[in-house]
């Protein structure tokens, strides 16, 4: 099979219902092949700072297409697609349409590809000052064809980061996940971390071990990094590659150098697990959909050719054919099981996830507080701290968003199940991404404050040793002492330094104030955005499983009402009239026959078509 056999197959199919005027049929097969063209297969290119993303997405698609360069960072994500001719253009996302991601307005503008890396870089282009969303570039690569789709991001830093938060909010609309780390050391604690949650919500995660050719150590690396995905039971397969090396081989068309770069096993791994899956995934779908509708139409014209044959059985046909059109009207109303199920689970998954968040959000001010009031004087550990903060709601928000993803997916399969008992049906797919909470939220900010230089120093400790002088020498004059007394001149000098000692206790008191209400309205905003795209996500998939299932009840309530008045109109036609009528329906299930045998031809024999199983419900992860 060719790779638009799956178009092809529905073409056919489309040209082999249309004499049956059935509409909605024929816009679920539209729906199928505008879904088969415009599908892409996204890849996900993830890891540190300084371990050779960029470079190895140039190394793939053989052009120097992201930034690279010994100083330089992507601090902006750069998409990588198939066109047919080279081109690069800058995306900036603008508001949305309410709650669809894919509703919202862009800005783009067209770049030089050579000038791209200003706005992509940290060097040209500092924490993405410019607000670009993500740039994008074209190319004729042969890799690129079938729809695959590199996305060079930022670094991760893990989870405990800003960008690994912006990255996880990606990994839900990803097929695929490539994590990069080089072979100077084994992995760190955030890189698994962060693996372990990727394999949480994407299909598809391998890791790339980088920059072989610098440490010849990278052997031993390679086991270690291997003993640390088996010990966190994380079943990802590990590749070595040599970017340099590939660069090389490029300028040089050394087929050797490119063998020994190791970039043939990356690209087969993509083809294959990949790409592969993805068209394996696509056939699937298309399969179903073209037998799903073909057994709608011979459905019909079975029960009407029982009803021709046997015409005293007739009335019994029709009775169960009226009562399947009512099982299957019930299916629209409200009060039916799934809608039920739909509706509470989303309010259950509503209420649950904002609970889980809040709680994450409380520990980590609660534990910001108490560092707070341990440190003494915040300003002097302000960026340590805020760092640290940042890192623990990036963390927090990242978590919280794969734990919902997982809760929506369980949720989708819990209401196919109440809708039909039929294992084989499929089910949408999910609109589970969401928009960088963090992305649009201020920085936190400690106010400066009063200052307490030395000329403050000075003029409260004068203060109060002038408060202390006179009042002393006051109390001495009653005495027969005389007014500037040294017992004066001692007190005035014992105030005055409990003065500036009390000054400085109160202006660390209110900035300690300070630091914890900056740390709250921080936190605070991230829960308000974060929440506010989990509530954006949930509605999003309430709103697709039910137009999804609401239209499929439509489509049986349809197709067992043409049976029923086929059944109907059977027992008034005549003999003549019924072996003419046998004859067409005849014929016409050999055609939709012979249609679903050349469409199952798309699938492998041995290939499994059960999708969609019951999963257990996802725990919380801490």
């Amino acid at each position: 099979m060719t790779p638009s056999a799956p178009v092809k197959a529905v073409d056919l199919a489309l040209a082999t219902i249309a004499r049956y005027g059935r509409s909605d049929l024929e816009d679920r097969l539209r729906q199928t092949r505008a879904r088969l063209l415009d599908e892409q297969v996204r890849v996900l290119v993830v890891g540190e700072f300084k371990q050779g993303k960029s470079l190895l997405v140039n190394g793939l698609v053989r052009a120097p297409v992201c930034a690279v360069h010994d100083d330089m960072a992507t601090s902006v994500p750069t998409v990588v697609r198939h066109a047919d001719t080279p081109v690069a253009a800058l995306v900036r996302l603008l508001d949305a349409e309410g709650d669809d991601l894919s509703g919202r307005r862009t800005e783009r503008v067209e770049v030089p590809i050579d000038k791209l890396a200003e706005h992509v870089s940290e060097s040209g282009n500092p924490g993405n000052r410019e607000r670009w969303s993500y740039a994008e570039v074209g190319l004729p690569r042969r890799v690129l064809t079938g729809g695959l789709e590199l996305v060079d991001t930022p670094g991760v830093g893990g989870l405990n980061s800003v960008h690994g938060a912006a990255t996880m909010a990606m990994l839900p609309s990803a097929d695929a996940v490539l994590l990069v780390s080089d072979a100077s050391q084994e992995y760190t604690r955030p890189e698994l971390e962060f693996l372990r949650q990727a394999t949480k919500v994407c299909p598809n995660v391998a890791c790339v071990l980088t920059k072989i050719d610098l440490y010849p150590e990278w052997r031993r690396i390679a086991e270690l990094d291997r003993a640390h995905l088996a010990a966190v039971n994380i079943d990802a397969e590990l590749m070595s590659v040599s970017s340099a090396l590939r660069v090389e081989s490029i300028r040089t068309k050394d087929a050797d150098l490119d063998a020994e770069s190791g970039f043939s096993a990356l690209i087969g791994y993509l083809r294959e697990h990949v790409v592969g899956q993805a068209d394996l995934l696509a056939r699937r779908s298309t399969v179903h959909d073209v037998l799903v509708v073909t057994d709608q139409l011979a459905g019909r014209l079975r029960a009407e050719q029982a009803a021709q044959l046997d015409p005293d059985s007739a009335q019994g046909m029709i009775k169960q054919l009226t009562e399947a059109q009512q099982r299957s009207a019930a299916l629209k109303e409200r009060s039916a099981r799934w809608q039920h199920t739909l509706s509470d689970g989303v309010a259950d998954l509503n209420a649950d996830i904002d609970y889980d968040l809040s709680d994450r959000m409380r520990e980590i001010v609660r534990q910001a507080e108490e560092e707070v009031d341990r440190a003494g004087d915040p300003k002097k550990t302000w960026d340590q701290l805020s760092a640290w903060v940042e890192q623990e709601v990036a963390s927090a928000t990242s978590t919280n968003l794969v734990w919902a993803t997982q809760r929506a997916r369980w949720l989708a399969t819990r209401v196919a199940d109440h809708f039909s008992e039929e294992q084989n049906r499929l089910l949408p797919k999910l609109r589970t991404e969401v928009a960088d909470a963090l992305g649009s939220v201020r920085a936190m900010q400690l106010r400066q404050g009063e200052a307490f230089g030395i000329g403050q120093k000075a003029l409260s400790g004068l203060r109060g040793g002038y408060v202390g002088v006179l009042m002393f020498g006051m109390l001495g004059t009653l005495v027969g002492l005389p007014l500037f007394s040294p017992l004066a001149w001692g007190a005035g000098l014992l105030l005055g330094g409990k003065t500036i000692t009390d000054e400085r206790r109160r202006i660390v008191t209110r900035r300690q104030h300070e630091a914890k209400a900056a740390v709250r309205r921080y936190v605070d905003d991230v829960k308000f955005q974060a929440s506010k795209e989990s509530r954006d996500m949930l509605r999003r998939v309430q709103r697709d499983l039910r137009d999804h299932f609401t239209a499929q009840a439509e489509e049986m309530n349809r197709s067992l009402g043409d049976s029923l008045r086929a059944a109907e109109r059977s027992v008034k036609t005549s003999k003549g009239d019924r072996e003419r009528r046998l004859v067409e329906i005849k014929s016409e299930l050999e055609r939709l026959e012979t249609l679903q045998q050349k469409v199952r031809t798309l699938l492998p024999q041995e290939s499994p078509t059960q999708e969609n199983q019951t999963q257990a419900i996802p725990e919380q992860g801490r």
